[in-house]
């Protein structure tokens, strides 16, 4: 059976075709994991390179940063992003909320993170001075970044001498748990505020928590929160209805009060 000339040469082509390595079919982007619990006990190397947990690091409401300190592309903006976003939140950093930058490059230092800690602080013009427990800057191993970065599903890719990642916050609650993803380079105050307020739910707190959260819902295609109209105007109905009621029942005791004999 003779094979077709063209044939013969696609043939040849695919069997010549490089097979992608794994390394080169990891996709850059985020599987996000709602509800994931983060491992406690997972350790890395603070600024001095001295071992802290997230157990120890997370106790409140956290925006998580995976970030490499030599970026030369989108990790500084985004941090930068943090920084303005934060900067005009009304909530105490280091009480309300910490932040956590984590770098997802084995090779870089706590030097490298001292350093972009140093820098970042300095940024701030409302939260000044910046609390440095409340922004800390991490880097671990390997096994350990691998770790994290499969459990919030954050997936990069090494690209040369850099990488491939995308730009994301994840937002812990004080038990660890994944509640929000809010992704890009800038924030609006109020998202992270709302973020923030959901990491923060079944704690005790201001009742206004609870009115936010139950006025504006998350929209995960828009990835922000928006007010929910038929939630908010469906309970004001409700609130006139209920007052008429009441007016009608007061007006109505009042009336026989007055008039007992129906006159």
């Amino acid at each position: 059976m003779k094979v077709p000339h063209f044939l013969a040469i696609l043939i040849i082509m695919v069997l010549l075709a490089p097979v992608p390595s794994a390394a080169q079919t990891v996709s850059v982007g985020v599987d996000e994991r709602l509800g994931a619990v983060l491992p406690a006990d997972l350790a890395f190397l603070d600024e001095e390179g001295n071992k802290v947990t997230l157990g120890e690091l997370v106790d409140r409401p956290t925006a998580l940063a995976l970030v490499y300190y030599d970026c030369p592309a989108i990790c500084g903006p985004l941090m930068s992003g943090m920084v303005d976003a934060f900067d005009r939140l009304d909530a105490v950093p280091g009480q309300d909320y910490r932040l956590l930058s984590v770098s997802f490059d084995a090779t870089e230092t706590p030097a490298m993170a001292a350093r972009k800690r140093d820098n970042m602080l300095k940024a701030f013009e409302r939260h000044t001075p910046f609390p440095p427990g409340a922004w800390r800057f991490l880097t671990a191993d390997t096994e350990t970044i691998g770790t994290l970065t499969d459990a919030v599903g954050f997936r990069f890719q090494k690209a040369g001498e850099e990488f491939n990642h995308p730009a994301v916050l994840t937002i812990l609650s004080p038990q660890r748990k994944v509640v929000r993803y809010l992704y890009g380079i800038s924030f609006l105050p109020f998202d992270l505020k709302m973020a923030l307020t959901e990491a923060a739910e079944g704690r005790t707190g201001p009742s206004i928590r609870t009115v936010l959260l139950y006025c504006f819902s998350y929209d995960a295609g828009a990835k922000k929160y928006t007010l929910n109209l038929l939630r908010v105007t469906g309970t004001i109905t409700l609130v006139f209805l209920g007052l008429f009621v009441l007016y009608l029942v007061v007006s109505t005791r009042r009336h026989r009060r007055d008039h007992p004999h129906g006159q």
